[in-house]
């Protein structure tokens, strides 16, 4: 099959949940013998990458601004798909796929696949003519494309509950994996379980700012051992003025580091030697930083969004959304029983390799391809 990606920023992912599963998913169909095309922004990928592990990549300019980015990006692959003898055309988010009508109306024939990824519209950073637009995204998502996908069980609900319409869910992915090496992580002054992860943007409905604080009361109360840290890895899009806050409330914190955005080899040492992985968020579709911290084997203590809870089931721990006291009373608990949290870790890395394997994922895919094709 000739396929195409449209909607993620680019590849190879260097930040951003939908760009991490397009690699993962687009490199092994194209290791399965399928021509594979991803579109990409200019302000991601380098112009002179045209091809990254077997996927031919498309460059296309975009506007470059908050609200138009995606969009003209998105409107420039649409059109450009026109053009070329794709099989499959795939978008990623209900952002993107607002511009589905495009192939489906002009390329009838050619089948058109959207993945329903997150509720964005819940996303701060937004505006109110932004989050009206994200909303006829979801529609469209949901409405126009011959198959849609939803990344969970929830987001698969909420389509047949508003819509009516019937979706196939296809989790994200991860990998099991474990690195000895602590080269990476010695230059941030981090030893082997000595430190609590989070990972992913730095945007207000992640919910760091929560972690923060209640790892700020624990240290103040003596309730965090000597010299143990909390690692927030990310780095901000389009909230200059979230990040600037989340330094300040953690100045004169040495035991709070921030790392920026992490890949490759430094971000597998930092997965590898956490003690817990935390994720605080307000709202997720299915976040790829916590399947890649079970796969690791890191013991989950997520916020208890529906989203987060279908991931973990009953390896891992859960507080209260948006509680800085549940976040703290938990975080106290999981200090105190290493035994616990070792074990929970482990049956947390099996739930990964049971049931979310990329090449599984890849499989469900192709046959929600060859269903339309045929």
């Amino acid at each position: 099959m000739k396929i195409a990606f449209i909607g993620q920023k680019g590849i190879p992912a260097r930040s951003g949940g939908i760009e991490r599963h397009v690699e993962e998913v687009a490199v092994r169909m194209a290791e399965n013998g399928h021509e594979v095309f991803v579109y990409v922004r200019n302000n991601y990928t380098p112009k002179e990458l045209m091809f990254y592990k077997g996927v031919h990549l498309i460059h296309l300019p975009s506007i470059n601004t908050k609200h138009l980015d995606a969009i003209s990006h998105t409107f420039f692959a649409s059109v450009h798909a026109l053009f070329c003898k794709f099989d499959i055309i795939h978008f990623h988010g209900i952002g993107p796929s607002l511009l589905s009508w495009i192939p489906k109306v002009f390329k009838s024939k050619t089948p058109v696949i959207a993945t329903f990824h997150c509720q964005d519209y819940y996303h701060q950073k937004w505006g109110a003519l932004a989050r009206m637009s994200l909303q006829l995204g979801e529609f469209m998502t949901c409405a126009i494309p011959n198959k849609t996908i939803a990344v969970s069980k929830s987001l698969t609900l909420l389509a047949k509950e508003k819509y009516n319409s019937e979706t196939v869910t296809i989790p994200n992915g991860a990998d099991i994996s474990y690195c000895q090496k602590t080269d990476e992580i010695s230059k941030w002054n981090l030893k082997d379980k000595k430190y609590i992860l989070s990972q992913g943007r730095l945007i207000k409905h992640k919910g760091v700012h929560y972690l923060i604080e209640a790892f700020k009361q624990l240290e103040d109360t003596s309730k965090v051992p000597n010299n143990f840290k909390l690692v927030i890895v990310g780095d901000g899009f389009h909230t200059d003025d979230y990040v600037r806050y989340l330094h300040t409330i953690s100045k004169g914190r040495e035991n709070i580091i921030f790392t920026g955005a992490q890949t490759g080899e430094a971000m597998e040492q930092l997965f590898s030697h956490a003690y817990l992985f935390v994720q605080p968020s307000e709202s997720e579709g299915m976040s790829l930083s916590l399947l890649e911290a079970m796969g690791h084997g890191l013991t989950p203590l997520v916020s208890d969004i529906k989203e987060n809870l279908d991931v973990i089931e009953q390896d891992g721990f859960s507080f209260t959304s948006k509680s800085v006291l549940s976040l703290r009373d938990r975080l106290a608990y999981l200090l105190s029983r290493p035994a616990e949290v070792a074990k929970i870790g482990l049956l947390a890395k099996q739930r990964i390799q049971d049931e979310f394997s990329w090449d599984s994922i890849v499989k469900k895919t192709l046959e929600v391809y060859k269903s339309v094709l045929a």
